[in-house]
């Protein structure tokens, strides 16, 4: 009689599947898609070719402007030659602008309005996105509330408070006066803040096990981390403060406070309409600022790419 022993049965071999999470299967789900009309050839060539007529229209008035500075005056307020002009281009007009006009003061006057601008209102607004975004104070969300409204508030609208707050402080006719009520700018503590907010709270986290406070985790963590956003701020605050008039304007009367906006104004109001030195005084106001933007621009690339503003 033989027996017969049962072989062991081996359970069937399941297929494991990972688990995604959703966000992670919705993001493989997604199709690459293309930021122009189409994907065909003929949608692309249509798209390039509107960005370049709309680019052109927009350089339009600049190359005007800057063909308009290397003519004479009589050449600029002829109709006819006014591409190439009839005496030729000659440089009159910039080194008229450059002797009747004070034009080096004036320039220095807007460079160190517009730099203490820019350092005060990045240190401040930063300090106060830091603020609302990783502290937690009573009121904090009114106080920010009332940030956000500020935003929709004009500028303009603030001149007369502005001026009666600088006459009570004795600070007209001061670098102070024009300087101050420039460096209030809610709409780049908000931009601080959302950017805070993007960064991981573990490094503050390890600062804190480390002994670090506030000051020393803003000052010493998170900044560093933030060069790319205050740069492409203080970028934006120096164009503002640079070709910011009215507040200048009405904030100083003596000649030697007086920017480059204000002091471009007064040569032309004493010396008549003169168009090749309107515009020549317009392009040595704007060299600066196209110096900033070509040195600096890629600050402002970066910081769009790492804030995801361009639909990355």
């Amino acid at each position: 009689m033989t027996t017969t022993t049962d072989a062991p049965v081996r359970p069937a071999r399941q297929r494991i599947v990972p688990v995604r999470p959703p966000r992670q299967q919705r993001a493989e789900g997604r199709t690459t898609t293309n930021l122009t009309l189409g994907a065909g050839r003929t949608t692309r060539v249509l798209a390039l070719a509107v960005l370049a007529v709309a680019a052109l229209i927009w350089l339009l008035p600049m190359a005007w402007a800057l063909l308009t500075a290397f003519k004479s005056e009589a050449d600029a307020s002829d109709p006819v030659h006014w591409i190439w002009p009839r005496h030729g281009f000659t440089f009159q007009a910039f080194s008229t602008v450059w002797e009747r006009g004070d034009l080096p003061l004036w320039m220095l006057n807007s460079l160190l309005i517009s730099v203490a601008v820019t350092v005060i209102t990045v240190l401040v607004s930063a300090m106060a996105g830091y603020a609302f975004s990783r502290t937690l104070f009573a009121g904090r969300k009114w106080l920010f509330t009332l940030t956000i409204a500020a935003v929709l508030v004009p500028p303009q609208i603030l001149i007369v408070p502005w001026f009666e707050q600088m006459l009570t402080l004795h600070l007209l006719d001061t670098y102070a006066a024009v300087i101050l009520p420039q460096t209030v700018a809610p709409v780049m503590v908000f931009i601080l803040k959302k950017h805070f907010d993007s960064l991981p709270v573990e490094l503050e986290e390890a600062a804190r096990i480390d002994g670090a406070g506030h000051w020393r985790i803003f000052w010493s963590v998170l900044l560093p981390l933030s060069r790319p956003m205050l740069a492409a701020v203080a970028i934006f605050v120096f164009i503002g403060a640079w070709n910011n008039f009215l507040w200048p304007f009405v904030s100083t009367s003596d000649p030697s406070l007086m920017t480059l906006p204000v002091g471009i104004t007064t040569v032309k109001d004493a010396y008549g309409i003169q168009y090749a030195q309107s515009m020549a005084s317009a392009v040595l106001a704007a060299l600066p600022l196209v110096a900033v933007f070509v040195f600096f621009q890629r600050h402002i690339v970066k910081s769009v790419a790492t804030t995801g503003l361009g639909g990355q």
